[in-house]
């Protein structure tokens, strides 16, 4: 039962994260906007729980995480429905920050939640579930969408929220523990404050560099703040008596190379989500229902083979599921290379469906060694590590291979871009813009596999050191 609280919970915030994804063409033309503008409905979102994510954990290592979690719930089903009412763009904007202050305890504190609940023996599986939810949200969040789009109209999209966010209130009060935290934890203030800052410099100069040039003084200027922010976070964290993060934590090679290659991956698959609406709707013509259903298709795969790879690695380890989900994600994004002006419906299944197994082979074992890395008293921050790194990831992912994608699209235009942006610039260009993209993809998930291969080989040597202490001794 607090499978399924917690469950519910997390699709109530990836279903609307994958319906406003379909929706982004239409928001555009019905709200009078531009792409550049329609972006801070996704990204103002990922921007507050990239920022608050880490604090909103530890805060529930110390309070408690059960009331922090069904506010959560109840802040996100309020905000969804505020989002269905707005007048225009800006208003959506800060809605949709609201609805992330909420996503925040749910998906930091729901992944801990769950953890605490289950043996060791059976966390890969438990987060393979979750991983399976994930997936659904994200696969009936753009078939759902298309539906409400065409038949009703682009605000039924938020409402959709409002009885999942119902029921996973009642769940969660009824089924969630109240577990009292450990005695003499403490919260950090200024740790937190300085680890916000860091972040919210970081994601904020990510996401306006591609408009403005990464190399543009304010750019350069939030990129410094963010790094003066995390030497003193460092700084603080190394002198405090109950640091918000224990530092030490990093000295194991599961938990940083684990963090490390979820980043990158994230970062990748993100901003292909993200892109390739606009493709397969302004270039290949597509209906948004149709195009619902053709974005559903790697994310059904991975509901299918999370809980398997779960199980799988809670038998038989981690770092081999892992590096396998990788493989099979690198060669995906050399199949997408393939995608023209013509592309059929067939070709893109082809090579989304392998994306969607890869994807569920890496995620459920990767998140496992998030967890399972982090001491029981830290398990908030634990839960709150792997959705930062979703979400950093994420952001980065749309900020900087999406500017690589305008950029291309615009060199393939000869030098300049409609007023529409990128999205409303010849097919072959666009086309040519999203080859370039993928293929830096596809490079930056080799680099994951690197990665994760010298990951394995430390792990390896660390446990022959153990057992050779232990037998010395």
């Amino acid at each position: 039962m607090v499978l399924i609280a917690v469950a519910a919970s997390t699709m109530l915030a990836t279903i609307d994260g994958s319906i406003v994804n379909v929706a982004m063409p239409t928001l555009v033309e019905e709200l009078g906007t531009s792409f550049n503008v329609i972006q801070w409905v996704a990204l103002g979102y990922m921007l507050t729980i990239a920022t608050l994510t880490m604090s909103m954990g530890r805060l529930g290592d110390v309070i408690g995480k059960k009331k922090l979690f069904v506010a959560g719930i109840v802040i996100f089903t309020i905000a969804s429905a505020l989002c269905g009412l707005v007048p225009d763009v800006s208003w959506l904007i800060g809605f949709r920050v609201l609805q992330a202050l909420g996503a925040v305890l749910i998906l930091a504190l729901g992944a801990a939640i769950l953890v605490e609940a289950f043996p060791a023996n059976e966390r890969g599986k438990a987060l393979g579930w979750i991983g399976t939810t994930v997936s659904l949200g994200i696969v009936s969040g753009p078939v759902i969408g298309g539906i409400l789009i065409s038949s009703f109209d682009w605000r039924a999209i938020f409402f959709v929220n409002i009885p999942i966010g119902i029921i996973g209130t009642y769940l969660a009060l009824r089924h969630v523990p109240n577990t009292s935290p450990p005695r003499g934890q403490r919260f950090d203030v200024l740790g937190a404050l300085l680890m916000s800052l860091s972040l919210f410099a970081l994601s904020l100069s990510l996401t306006l560099g591609q408009e403005l040039g990464f190399t543009a003084p304010q750019i350069l200027a939030g990129f410094a703040v963010a790094a003066l922010a995390a030497v003193a976070f460092v700084i603080v964290e190394l002198r405090v008596e109950s640091p918000m993060l224990q530092l030490r934590l990093f000295k194991s090679p599961m938990l940083s190379v684990s963090v490390v290659s979820g980043f990158l991956a994230y970062s990748c698959l993100s901003a292909t989500f993200f892109l390739l609406p606009f493709y397969l709707e302004g270039v290949l013509g597509f209906g948004v229902g149709q195009v619902g259903l053709l974005i559903g298709a790697a994310p059904l795969m991975m509901g299918i083979f999370s809980p398997i790879s779960g199980t799988l690695s809670d038998r038989f380890g981690i770092r081999r599921l892992t590096l396998l989900g990788l493989v099979i994600i690198s060669a995906a994004y050399l199949g997408f290379t393939t995608f023209d002006v013509d592309t059929t419906a067939t070709h893109y299944l082809l090579i989304a469906i392998p994306l969607g197994i890869g994807i569920g082979m890496f995620n459920s074992p990767n998140n496992s060694a998030i967890m399972g890395s982090v001491p029981p008293e830290y398990m908030g921050i634990g839960g709150g590590l792997l959705t930062m790194t979703r979400l950093l990831g994420q952001i980065t992912g749309v900020a900087v291979l999406g500017s690589i994608w305008a950029t291309s699209v615009a060199a393939a235009s000869g030098g300049s871009l409609p007023p529409e942006g990128a999205s409303g610039a010849d097919p072959l260009a666009q086309v040519a813009g999203l080859h370039t993209t993928f293929i830096v993809a596809g490079a930056i998930m080799i680099a994951a596999l690197i990665v994760g291969a010298w990951g394995m080989r430390q792990e390896r040597h660390d446990r022959r050191h153990t057992a050779l202490a232990t037998s010395e001794a």
